[in-house]
């Protein structure tokens, strides 16, 4: 039996296949270009090249082979511009496709669905609270990407009421980490990994503030969603956010990337060339839920996260 993931090539997608396909399970990714820093070497991935808006095409995936856990991952993370110029198709991702996936792998009979939401939800809520807990701050999503992964996950779980689906839907706080990379369906790139940029172009970093948020590492992010995938039947809840508690500033990141190249130069002020997509820093995601009822245990602080990202990046480079 195999795990279809949607999105496989986007930046969460991406590094969810490269563990899935480590851990020795089929996975059948679904996207419309191949996964970027992962081939997906041998027999245990196999790639879908499709546009999920189209009809019928998550249908084609679900042929491919016997599929007993999807993923929903496919998502158009995006800026005010794309709002601007295509909100058709930004709802057309973020809902109507979320919602098409699941009619399929109803009819498929899968045993577990995992869809993933966004912290984006909270919205102006974001900070109306030291700590957002899943059932005590009221989603207010103001972006059309916050507004449309709202949507997503309410029709995830009014379909799981309806089907009779074991499905469980994640909210993923703000990532960064390998895999991540500019695409046509990811406009909103995270502050650490815009430093980074800046860093190799040999350009130094102006940050508008310092920055402080529960910045979600990848493997970290890949972890909690494993956990969702594997959890026992039933699941206690039907929503968890998907964080860490793990906070620190983008200043912090600075300094500890400067500590590393000596030369690198960054400030806080005017003129600033690190984009944090927003006047003011969400509060942190409470993990209290996915800790205490999947035993999740997050691993990467920002020193660690940092450390393993420039391994992990240099190691994607080398030939071979």
């Amino acid at each position: 039996m195999a795990i279809l993931v949607t999105g496989s090539s986007g930046f969460v997608g991406a590094a969810l296949c490269a563990a899935l396909v480590g851990r020795g399970e089929e996975v059948i990714g679904v996207d419309r270009r191949p996964p970027h820093g992962f081939s997906g070497q041998g027999s245990a991935f196999r790639f879908v090249a499709t546009d999920v808006t189209q009809p019928g095409a998550i249908e084609v995936a679900f042929r491919t082979a016997p599929i007993d856990r999807v993923v929903i991952g496919a998502a158009i993370t995006a800026d005010r511009a794309r709002e601007a110029r295509d909100p058709a198709g930004i709802v057309a991702v973020n809902v109507g496709a979320v919602a098409e996936t699941i009619r399929c792998a109803a009819a498929a009979g899968v045993d577990r669905i995992v869809h993933l939401s966004s912290a984006a939800v909270y919205g102006d809520n974001g900070c109306s609270a030291p700590v957002l807990n899943e059932d005590e701050i009221p989603p207010a999503p103001a972006s059309l990407y916050a507004i449309t992964k709202y949507a997503g996950e309410r029709t995830a779980l009014r379909l799981r009421d309806m089907f009779g689906l074991d499905l469980v839907a994640g909210r993923l706080g703000t990532c960064f980490g390998p895999y991540e990379h500019a695409t046509d369906a990811r406009d909103t790139l995270s502050p650490p990994w815009q430093v980074l940029q800046h860093l190799r172009a040999g350009m130094p970093v102006v940050l508008p503030r310092p920055g402080r948020k529960d910045w979600l590492y990848i493997h970290d992010a890949v972890s909690a969603v494993t956990a969702l995938l594997d959890a026992p039947h039933p699941l206690p809840r039907t929503l968890y956010n998907l964080a860490t508690g793990f906070e620190w500033t983008v200043a912090e990141w600075c300094a500890a990337v400067g500590r590393l190249n000596p030369g690198f130069e960054w400030s806080i002020g005017a003129n600033a060339n690190v984009d944090f997509y927003g006047e003011i820093d969400r509060a942190p995601l409470s993990a209290a839920r996915l800790i205490a009822d999947l035993g999740f245990s997050p691993a990467y602080d920002m020193d660690r996260a940092l450390a393993d990202y420039l391994e992990t990046e240099a190691a994607m480079a080398r030939p071979g």
